[in-house]
């Protein structure tokens, strides 16, 4: 289609400068909406901003002569100020056809470039959340289409695994946990360590109370309270290497570790290089060095350093503390320019964050740029909004947020409860049961959340995204075990062009296909598995539109019979191929 789209814009610009004397800089192109007869519309008003012409001469001028010069173009009409295109069968089965031949239709040859994603980069004191959720199936998304794009990707997390919190779970552990450990608790790691989290705000909080009870105020009982004073201590021993504490430290974050490593199986993400606070928060002082002796940082009077940003905008950002200690500031600008000393190929780096961290991100990318770091101009954040769930839908085991083990079990649970209504069991084992609604869940939680463009706040209906009909995950998976049955029944593997006109439901199919390619370049450029999700819908829809219309394996002509086959074969590869940059597994039978 791009060539073809390269030929009308050639001749569009001919017949505009032959009969008009202007040299137009762009053609623009759109599909054609669907409630108009076309294939492909020339948006006429941008050429109207250089050519001075009335509307409708200027839309016949062009189409009888793409009409004329182009035997790919069938026909024409002219909606306002666009130009609809309908193509002949011969080119859009001549499409089909080298389109069918290739494997992996829609992924695009390697371009030479190398991105770093980052994503989840969660706390080693509790569980992961319904918001490591929505991060972790959106920057892994991403990475997949980058990749689908013609990039090398290296997936990333910071394991942010110091700092007081980190401390808050271990004096409580040592305080109450009488040695429990996951293999005594029969607890996952993380759910341990976040119970002592727990339990420590708890202890805190009666503590404070009895403080305020004895004459303190609230910000001095805040200082005061034994066990925040405990965690202080622990902290400084920790950064003084204290043996007792280091060793105390690595159990429990080993614990954490295999609990989150459980969860990010379930979830179906995976991480190429880890990257570990521990390590890198040190990492950085030398860059604010740099930065002194470049006037990009000033120190204050009392030795603090800071940038000024006013000039940008922005505000001054405080870089180093007056006792010289880092701020995160300082560790993020070391630990990017670190990833680009270990992975010295690489053209950008994409970090998945909420939209809280805007602002940091808006500092930190422009601080680097200062520093004259060439990479900086190709650092981009992935910034998301909050998931919202409807009030008692789902029970928390931390009481605060909702777990991300128990949200993907409830999902399990509510798939297998539909679709036992909906008798959609025959034939499975108990044991299969159990991977499909896992299959089944996953899907419409990955779907529901990757639909919505990443910016937005969502507010997640669990039971709703299991619907099997609608734009849900289940509605794609379903479809594609109906796709893969056909294909059983068919036995089929040639294609043979049919001998009778194309279908106007065969030739919308067709025509998304040919579109994947560039969805996929889209969804890169823009950051947005939103733009697959939607295209895969659309393609489903028009898949079963198709399907309800017309017989596929019952139709007499065998020509007619094969081409339908191979259209359906290929709809089902590339509604695969979509929904494995989205994360979702589609099983083979429902």
């Amino acid at each position: 289609m791009k060539d073809l789209q390269s030929q009308l814009s050639a001749l569009v610009e001919h017949v505009v400068h032959e009969q008009f004397g202007v040299r137009i800089s762009k053609v623009d192109f759109t599909p054609t909406k669907k409630e108009f007869e076309g294939d492909l519309t020339i948006v006429l008003f941008s050429l109207l901003k250089e050519v001075k012409a009335s509307l409708p001469d200027l839309a016949k001028t062009i189409g009888d002569y793409l009409q004329q010069e182009c035997e790919e173009v069938k026909t024409y009409s002219v909606v306002k100020g666009f130009l609809n295109l309908s193509f002949t069968d011969a080119y859009l089965l001549g499409q089909f056809e080298a389109l069918y031949k290739r494997a992996s239709w829609g992924s695009i040859e390697p371009n030479g470039k190398t991105y770093m994603v980052e994503y989840s980069s969660p706390n080693t004191n509790k569980p992961l959340h319904l918001g490591h959720i929505r991060n972790n199936v959106l920057g892994y998304s991403v990475a997949q289409i980058l990749e689908a794009a013609g990039n090398k990707v290296i997936k990333t997390q910071i394991i942010n695994d110091r700092g007081i919190h980190i401390c808050k779970s271990m004096v409580a552990w040592k305080r109450y946990g009488n040695g429990e450990t996951p293999q005594s608790s029969g607890l996952k790691g993380d759910h341990l360590a976040g119970k002592y989290y727990v339990h420590f705000d708890k202890v805190y909080k009666e503590e404070q109370a009895d403080l305020m009870a004895q004459g303190l105020s609230a910000e001095e009982a805040a200082k005061q309270a034994p066990i925040f004073i405990e965690a202080q201590e622990m902290l400084r021993k920790w950064e003084g290497q204290d043996p007792e504490t280091r060793a105390l430290w690595s159990e429990m974050n080993a614990w954490v570790y295999e609990g989150f490593n459980e969860t990010y199986r379930k979830l179906g993400v995976d991480f190429d290089q880890l990257y570990y606070e521990s390590d890198t928060y040190l990492l950085g002082r030398d860059i604010i060095d740099e930065g002194l002796d470049k006037k990009v940082f000033f120190r204050k009077p009392d030795q603090s350093v800071w940038a000024d940003l006013t000039a940008d905008g922005l505000d001054e950002k405080l870089v180093l503390r007056s006792d010289q200690t880092a701020v995160y500031m300082t560790q993020d600008l070391g630990t990017a320019v670190q990833r680009v000393v270990d992975f010295p190929e690489i053209d950008g780096m994409v970090y998945t964050v909420g939209n809280e961290q805007d602002y940091h991100f808006k500092v930190l990318f422009l601080l680097l740029q200062h520093l004259g770091y060439p990479w900086a101009s190709n650092l981009h954040h992935l910034s998301y909004g909050m998931v919202d769930l409807p009030s008692g839908k789902m029970k928390s085991r931390e009481g605060t947020v909702v777990d991300a083990d128990d949200l993907m079990s409830e999902m399990a649970e509510t798939a297998g409860k539909i679709a036992s209504e909906l008798g959609k069991l025959d034939g499975f084992s108990e044991e299969e049961k159990q991977v499909l609604f896992h299959q089944i869940g996953l899907g419409a939680l990955k779907y529901f959340i990757l639909k919505v463009d990443p910016k937005k706040r969502i507010l997640f209906d669990p039971e709703a995204s299991v619907d099997f009909q609608g734009n849900t995950g289940p509605f794609i998976q379903y479809t594609y075990a109906r796709i893969r049955s056909i294909a059983r029944k068919a036995n089929e593997n040639e294609f043979a062009a049919p001998s009778i006109p194309l279908e106007a439901k065969e030739r919308d199919l067709i025509l998304a296909l040919t579109q994947y390619p560039s969805v996929i370049e889209q969804a890169a450029e823009m950051l947005s598995p939103a733009i697959v999700a939607n295209y895969l819908y659309e393609l489903v829809k028009q898949f079963n539109s198709l399907y309800q219309q017309l017989p596929i394996l019952g139709v007499d002509d065998s020509s007619v019979r094969s081409f339908r086959v191979a259209l359906t074969l290929k709809v089902g590869e590339v509604i695969k191929h979509a929904s494995s940059l989205l994360g979702i597994e589609v099983p083979e039978q429902m």
